[in-house]
């Protein structure tokens, strides 16, 4: 059956389905595989989906985020762009976790700005190399919808930071909200040009397009979508200060499987639709599931892992052990403590410092014997918050190192400047103990990585100048509030506000003994191992193709305008009620039963007034008058209001 848009259910329940010219059956204006063209027209499909080809000999996957897994550099001598691929990004990795056969799409905007008149010869290069759909956005939307609305809004939100004042963070404005919807709408539009919508599935990735999900779902009623979000979720306390915050939630509640890091932020997100949609969610046989107008959207749980072959490989390289040696030589008779994160006022590094500082201060005999590398990774966002968080950071930092060091040692190192993989793996190696203070984060991969690399290769073996036979053993300090804490039970967990227990942490750690280093290693290896990012990226798909596989047993219909649009999906038996039916039965019968609801049928929600108008009342007497007649009037208010 051919789908429809209906604002409420009365046009539903009157409209006529039926009724409806067929949608001619249409290829995409991108084809990657050759394929069957089916020879059903739109009356063969259970609803509007088939107007795009459902031909694909291989199974697809579309990975739509807002950057593509690509670095782009332009050659100043024939001026032409030239691209490759990033292999440590997550979107590229992930499709380790798929068959050998699955055909991998990518949708989202390139990190370079690409003139207009070379953007569909780059375009064209783009698909036919990297398998990638470019979405340019004009300068000044990416402007507002990344920089200010992503990175100003919606980043501190999420991240329980609230604009209290001007100077503390950007107030909500409805001008960059619309540059999002926009943004989203682009994304949207470059995936409808591709899609097969029968065969492909869609995964959507970050808060950056969690609206993109509203736009597919009302072209394509049955599409396939999944989402994952990267960032934490906030609690309802938090979230519902957004004034689009329905908007957000009804776009993710428009995917079939949801996925969040952990627990705490699906159960923030559940709140959320409970409190704010009037929601409730339930258990079944495992698996979480809201209830959305006769579709259930599933909640997905399991945090991303790490590229094994990517972090080994790199450590083998000549680059890495040279590096290694280096490190080993410029810190001889000290212990490293590491740590790494972006300049950014949620990764706690000042407050790292303090601990350092304190640690220095009630056990002077440390003084000398250890030294925090701080590698600071150039900031993602432009905002002013940046730029006091750094200038904090290196207050402190001199501070510390004009109290407590000495002639050729400074307790305090910062990196601060683009630091290739292969150094970042040199200093993993090298560390006795990785410290991740933040005050609030997403995930944050970097105590995997920094297991990864203590356990090691041959090659760094070598280069290390330890026995082969040689107990690994390493060290973690995390935040309770990072994403990664619930899965390393044997890190030292820490609350990054209490300086006095992150510095008696650190401490713990330099002077645990071996063996108690090497078991809790051991444990975190074992699960980083078996949990990488290819686990993860499987384990998502199963579960989204689990979710979708019903698509075609029930009948759909959309409703509702603008961002409020959603899909009611009913079973195979339902028929709508015809008023004729309805007029024609109503007549024939002798005694009749009418049930009506008092608040929203007999009084508009709305109203202030809640007395039922001259034009109603008029009704329920000509219902009354007929003695075949029996009338209720179903309401909470009492018997004394009613009347």
């Amino acid at each position: 059956m051919a789908s429809r848009s209906y604002t409420n259910f009365s046009d539903l329940a009157t409209g006529d389905l039926l009724d409806i010219v067929p949608t001619p059956f249409a290829l995409p204006r991108v084809m990657k595989v050759p394929g069957i063209i089916s020879d059903l027209d739109g009356n063969g499909s259970l609803d509007g989906d088939s107007d795009a080809t459902s031909s694909s000999c291989r199974e697809r996957k579309i990975i739509v985020a807002n950057m593509l897994p690509l670095h782009a550099k332009r050659d100043m001598e024939t001026e032409k762009w030239s691209f490759c691929l990033d292999k440590d990004s997550i979107l590229l990795q992930l499709k380790d976790g798929f068959s050998s056969e699955t055909e991998m799409l990518y949708v989202g905007s390139l990190k370079v700005e690409i003139d207009a008149s070379e953007q569909e010869e780059v375009a064209q290069k783009l698909l036919e190399e990297f398998n990638c759909v470019p979405t340019f956005l004009p300068r000044d939307l990416q402007k507002k919808f990344y920089l200010e609305f992503c990175k100003q809004q919606l980043w501190p939100l999420f991240h329980y930071m609230l604009p209290m004042c001007p100077d503390h963070g950007e107030r909500f404005d409805r001008l960059l909200w619309q540059a999002y919807v926009s943004a989203n709408k682009i994304f949207a539009d470059k995936v409808m040009e591709i899609i097969s919508p029968d065969d492909d599935y869609v995964w959507v990735h970050d808060y950056h397009l969690m609206i993109l999900p509203t736009f597919l779902r009302k072209r394509f009623h049955r599409v396939k979508l999944g989402f994952f979000l990267h960032s934490p979720f906030p609690s309802s306390e938090i979230y519902r200060t957004l004034p689009v915050r329905d908007d957000i939630l009804r776009g993710l509640l428009n995917c079939d499987l949801i996925g969040f890091h952990t627990f705490d932020y699906a159960r923030h997100f559940l709140s959320c639709c409970s409190r704010m949609l009037g929601l409730d969610y339930e258990s079944k046989r495992g698996y979480i599931g809201l209830e959305y107008f006769g579709r259930t959207v599933y909640i997905k749980i399991l945090p991303v892992g790490v590229h094994m072959g990517r972090l080994e490989s790199v450590l083998n390289l000549p680059a890495t052990s040279t590096k290694v040696k280096e490190i080993q030589e410029q810190f001889k008779g000290k212990k490293v403590i590491l740590g790494v994160d972006d300049m950014d006022i949620f990764k706690g590094i000042s407050l790292k410092l303090l601990a350092v500082e304190q640690l220095l201060w009630q056990d002077p005999q440390l003084r000398g014997k250890i030294v925090l590398v701080q590698i600071v990774n150039p900031a993602r966002g432009s905002g002013k918050d940046v730029q006091e968080a750094k200038r904090e950071t290196y207050l402190t930092a001199k501070r510390i190192n004009e109290a407590y060091g000495a002639a050729g040692y400074e307790p305090v190192v910062l990196v601060d400047r683009p630091v290739p993989r292969y150094e970042k793996s040199a200093y993993y190696a090298v560390a006795e103990c990785c410290i991740v203070n933040a005050v609030r984060d997403g995930m944050n991969l970097v105590p995997y990585k920094y297991i990864v690399c203590r356990q090691g290769t041959p090659g760094m073996e070598e280069a290390l100048g330890v026995k082969k036979d040689t107990p690994r053993t390493s060290m973690l300090v995390v935040s309770e509030f990072i994403g990664c804490s619930p899965s390393l039970s044997g890190a030292i967990r820490v609350n990054p506000w209490d300086i006095d227990a992150v510095a008696d942490a650190l401490s713990s750690a330099i002077n645990m003994s071996t063996s108690e280093k090497q078991l809790r290693h051991e444990k975190h290896y074992k699960y980083v191992s078996t949990h990488d990012v290819a686990y993860w990226a499987r384990s998502f798909t199963q579960d989204l193709e689990r979710a979708c596989q019903d698509h075609y047993k029930k009948r759909c219909w959309g409703f509702g305008l603008g961002l409020g649009f959603r899909v009611l999906s009913l079973s195979p038996s339902f028929r709508r009620l015809l008023t004729d039916h309805g007029v024609s039965s109503y007549r024939r019968t002798n005694r009749r039963a009418i049930f009506l609801d008092y608040d929203g049928t007999v009084v508009p929600e709305a109203s202030i007034s809640k007395m039922p108008g001259p034009d109603v009342l008029s009704v329920l007497n000509t219902l009354c008058n007929d003695p075949k007649n029996t009338v209720f009037i179903i309401s909470g208010r009492g018997e004394k209001i009613i009347k």
